[in-house]
């Protein structure tokens, strides 16, 4: 479909200038997706869905107008063509509305596994009832599956703009999911695992299903500790948890609208030295990987934070003609009824060199946070936060016994500032990663 898909952008975009638009894009996106959902070896639910769709954008004397459509018929380009710029003639101009002029090559990137497609579909019920089982068996105390799941998309991007852009992908992502409880008497905890990729290969519903039963099952009995400031290490899907609090603060449009954290800091320390943090759109074997963005610009590597010092923010287009730089290639769309907000692709800490075996074995005293409740409570302007904590006690370097009901409190920049180790452990939770991360010293409220 390839040329097909490219020739109605192409279609879309003439139509847009000779009705007069200045300048003129075609967005057109393609997916599938498939969810399927398991219990007690049956499948529960199974869905299919199938989404393709225009959206065209239009800027004349700095006035955007948007619309979409699902018809790629002649008359259904005419019209939506008419609407974006009937809509655009009620907008405020503002000189930094532009589209991208790229010069330079999009990278090569390997985004589309055929396994994906080549699998049947009940090799992939099968991969989630063997999930589903997995768990069940790995402890008598596992007694509710909440949810055993496999899931994948496929998807065709084509964009066209009238300053003589022209460019395609096709990629493809799957993955596995696994909630459940575990009880023992009044108490019941409850634990998930989940893998997402590229590749169909790597992913081992067996691992999954083990995994999501150990972490509740090792949290059985959980009490709290007293209150106390102690050193206290964050599980990397926490400390992914944490990035999506800082993400948005990283943001060109968030700097220029007065709500980051960040602002005004370029060139300063804002945290550990031990701290990198990177937007790499275009990394091997990210989820979120593509060759360019919602608006064509070529997806790159950003480093935000380097060694602890605040080196810039990501932008689009837009944000980045305020600044007078150049898009970071983070035009970032949820779909084609959109334009490109400024966005994430594959956000990460980078890894650092102690594993985590060693990590754990110089705490004296301290708690490994694996769940945090009421991320969304926490402030991400002034990064200040106070969340619920549970975890696994550590004592002389061992792991002791469970703990819930704890809070922690703190601001991010403190937060960020006072890590003293990284892990060589990176793990990617969609387009989010971290390695294990230790803070000297968190503030504890317990019983």
């Amino acid at each position: 479909m390839t040329k097909q898909y490219l020739q109605i952008a192409q279609d879309a975009v003439q139509k847009a200038t000779k009705s007069g638009a200045a300048m003129a894009e075609a967005y057109l996106l393609s997916s599938k997706d498939l969810s399927i959902e398991i219990r007690d070896a049956e499948v529960e639910t199974m869905k299919l869905a199938e989404d393709r769709g225009l959206g065209v954008r239009v800027i004349t004397d700095g006035r955007v107008g948007f619309a979409f459509t699902t018809e790629f018929s002649a008359s259904g380009l005419d019209q939506v063509v008419h609407q974006a710029l009937a809509n655009g003639s009620n907008t405020e101009p503002d000189q930094f509305y532009k589209l991208p002029q790229v010069s330079g090559e999009y990278p090569e990137l390997n985004l589309y596994d055929p396994a994906i497609r080549a699998a049947t579909v009940e090799q992939k019920i099968k991969m989630a009832v063997e999930m589903e089982k997995t768990a069940k068996d790995y402890d008598k105390r596992v007694k509710i599956i909440e949810s055993a799941a496999y899931q994948d998309a496929e998807v065709e991007v084509s964009i066209v703009n009238s300053q003589g852009l022209q460019a395609h992908y096709e990629g493809a992502y799957c993955g596995i999911y696994c909630a459940l409880v575990a009880g023992e008497g009044e108490d019941s905890q409850t634990g998930f695992a989940m893998k997402y990729g590229l590749k169909f290969a790597e992913l081992d519903p067996t691992v999954i299903g083990q995994e999501a039963a150990r972490r509740a099952v090792r949290m059985l009995g959980a009490k709290p500790v007293k209150s106390q400031r102690v050193p206290v290490v964050l599980d990397p899907y926490i400390v992914t948890n944490f990035l999506g609090l800082l993400s948005p603060a990283l943001s060109g449009e968030a700097v220029q609208k007065g709500r980051s954290l960040f602002a005004g800091k370029v060139g300063q320390r804002v945290a550990s030295e031990l701290i990198t943090i990177v937007d790499d759109g275009r990394l091997a074997g990210g989820i979120a990987s593509a060759p360019f963005d919602g608006e064509g610009v070529p997806t790159s590597e950003t480093v935000l934070i380097d060694a602890g010092q605040l080196k810039g923010f990501l932008y689009n287009t837009y944000t980045a003609a305020k600044e007078g730089l150049t898009s970071t290639g983070n035009g970032v769309r949820g779909s084609f009824k959109g334009t490109p907000e400024v966005g994430t692709t594959n956000f990460f800490i980078r890894p650092g060199k102690m594993n985590h075996e060693q990590m754990i074995k110089e705490v004296k005293n301290g708690l490994y946070v694996t769940e945090v409740m009421g991320m969304h409570t926490a402030n991400p302007i002034s990064g200040d936060f106070s969340l619920g904590a549970a975890g696994i006690w550590i004592e002389n370097g061992q792991f002791t016994k469970p703990v819930r009901g704890v809070a922690i409190a703190g601001n991010i920049m403190e937060l960020l500032s006072a890590v003293d180790a990284v892990g060589n452990d990176l793990e990617f939770f969609g387009g989010k990663g971290a390695p294990t991360v230790r803070i000297a010293s968190l503030s504890l409220s317990g019983s």
